[in-house]
């Protein structure tokens, strides 16, 4: 984790006063926004929510995920100038990595939108979305390229059918996906010390992706709801 910091200000200290890249649209603030934070106190608050978020979702991991590589890896992405965002991965050897860049550190206003992003991120591993995803793609892939070629569809058709099904089911549970990690993210922040409401507020200054059909992410507002819930049960 030292090694983590000192890469970290580092990055920080090479890309000055961070911004995002493209810009954002946020909804319309009802309070007073918060002036930016310099990139060394974001660094330092960044550092300080993984050092106190990634043990408890590595206890969260191995209590509900028994068996699965539970050693969370958190990297930072320093290219300057990127949108806002992060993810969750494996490397080669199958340890989950989560994954930020620094767009996405600057953006975040406080701890708790920062401890809420690594806990979504982590519950996406622990919930075996990775492997679940890829298991809908494949059955997307066969049962479009089945079809295909029942309706008599050449190579190239075959194949064609068989790349839109892989896309199809991957994007079949991706909605469900995200509530389910918004849902065990809320329970890592808060176990974590913070507070996962504050912390959701990430929602009202991203695109809403509105309910389209195949789309990768549930509406801003359904996202909100599941944290309160979630929050509520706590």
């Amino acid at each position: 984790m030292r090694a983590l910091a000192l890469i970290l200000m580092a990055a920080m200290g090479l890309a000055g006063c961070v911004t995002t890249g493209a810009p954002v649209p946020a909804a319309q603030p009802t309070g007073a926004v918060p002036p930016p934070q310099s990139a060394r106190t974001a660094a330092r608050q960044f550092i300080e929510v993984v050092e106190t978020v990634e043990p408890v979702a590595e206890r969260e991991c191995r209590r509900v995920a028994p068996g699965a590589n539970c050693d969370f890896q958190i990297v930072v992405d320093d290219r300057p100038g990127q949108p806002p965002n992060a993810f969750q991965t494996l490397d080669a050897n199958g340890r989950p990595v989560i994954a930020f860049n620094l767009g996405l550190i600057a953006e975040a206003r406080n701890a708790d939108e920062l401890a809420f992003v690594m806990g979504h991120e982590a519950a996406h591993h622990i919930a075996g979305h990775l492997d679940r995803q890829r298991q809908a793609a494949a059955a997307g892939a066969v049962i479009f390229a089945g079809l295909a070629t029942l309706t008599g569809a050449n190579e190239s058709g075959v194949r064609s059918a068989q790349e839109l099904g892989a896309a199809v089911g991957a994007r079949t549970y991706s909605k469900e996906f995200e509530l389910e990690a918004d849902r065990l993210g809320t329970i890592i922040t808060k176990r974590a010390g913070y507070d996962p409401l504050r912390g959701a507020e990430f929602f009202t200054r991203i695109p809403d992706p509105g309910n389209r059909f195949l789309g990768t992410h549930p509406p801003n507002a359904q996202r909100i709801q599941a944290v309160r819930e979630t929050a509520a049960r706590l």
